[in-house]
């Protein structure tokens, strides 16, 4: 499905009421939470689930209005218990254009991180609910997100320990991203998932780029394959989900990371079509220059 193709006919204006960075002075690349006020009770919006961001144009190449969809991080209710408000994690992105060679800004994502406190912004949605929460509290889950993808999996693990309530379950939550500095979430100063370590069925684990300075993959492989007997019996349990969201470029590791667990191709692919067939198997991915969709 494409941007365009979403519904935005169910507009309203949310007010700004924070916007702070998650990462450090120090790191190459910025990402903010941005706190929306939504002051519209007919907006009923749920951990999970999408919201477009709506920038009006005109645009390049004579679009008359901008989208970009963001994952719910978090769900507040105002002081006043009046309003909702709702997280969204955004990462600033800048770009060499492939034909130019000029560097250019992402529209929306440069568009939020700009917006102070008490700002407008027109939103859409809200779209989706990709994390399925089984009715089985002791269901399993192989959580793998890259950078912002973190996000949804903020608001879900939240949801399953604290919404839900005695999850049985293994959660196992593996974050990369190219440095400590650009961790988010699972950082020195922001740590969202320390609240769940004392939990025996909760596990966290960082990946990091060996060279960060030289742009070197993640190694989503090293870590992966470090646990690779337990998330292997873990993908063969049949209470186990397996939830992915970050960018395309992690696709082809990850392939491969599994393919080396399964120790064939075919194994791998066949045990990867059932966990589709079973919904037990989802991603939610995004291009360099998109968002969460």
């Amino acid at each position: 499905m494409n941007l365009e193709d979403y519904d935005i006919s169910n507009k309203i204006t949310a007010r700004v009421i924070d916007s702070h960075p998650l990462t450090s002075t120090e790191a190459s690349e910025e990402i903010k939470e941005i706190t929306l006020e939504i002051q519209d009770s007919s907006f009923d919006v749920h951990i999970g689930q999408s919201i477009a961001i709506i920038i009006q144009g005109p645009h390049e190449f004579g679009h008359q209005h901008h989208i970009r969809l963001y994952t719910i991080a978090g769900k507040l209710q105002s002081k006043e218990g009046k309003y909702t408000l709702i997280l969204i994690c955004v990462k600033r992105i800048n770009y060499l254009d492939e034909y130019s060679g000029e560097l250019q800004q992402g529209i929306a994502s440069n568009y939020l991180c700009n917006l102070a406190n008490e700002a407008t912004v027109e939103i859409a949605g809200p779209y989706g609910l990709p994390f399925k929460v089984p009715t089985d509290k002791t269901s399993n889950f192989v959580l793998i997100g890259l950078g912002t993808g973190i996000a949804p999996f903020r608001a879900f693990v939240k949801h399953l320990y604290e919404d839900i309530g005695d999850w049985q379950g293994e959660i196992r939550l593996y974050y990369g991203a190219r440095s400590g500095l650009e961790s988010v979430y699972l950082n020195d100063e922001r740590d969202d998932f320390s609240q769940y370590y004392d939990k025996e069925t909760f596990n966290a684990f960082k990946a990091l780029s060996p060279r960060p300075a030289w742009n070197d993959p993640i190694a989503f492989d090293q870590i992966l394959l470090h646990h690779q007997q337990r998330v292997w019996d873990l993908i063969n349990n049949p209470k186990t989900y397996v939830y992915l969201a970050g960018f395309h470029d992690i696709e082809e590791n990850l392939e491969k990371c599994f393919v080396t667990m399964a120790g064939s191709e075919d194994l791998w692919l066949k045990t990867k079509s059932d966990l589709i067939k079973e919904n037990r198997w989802v991603e939610l991915s995004y291009g360099l220059h998109g968002s969460i969709a």
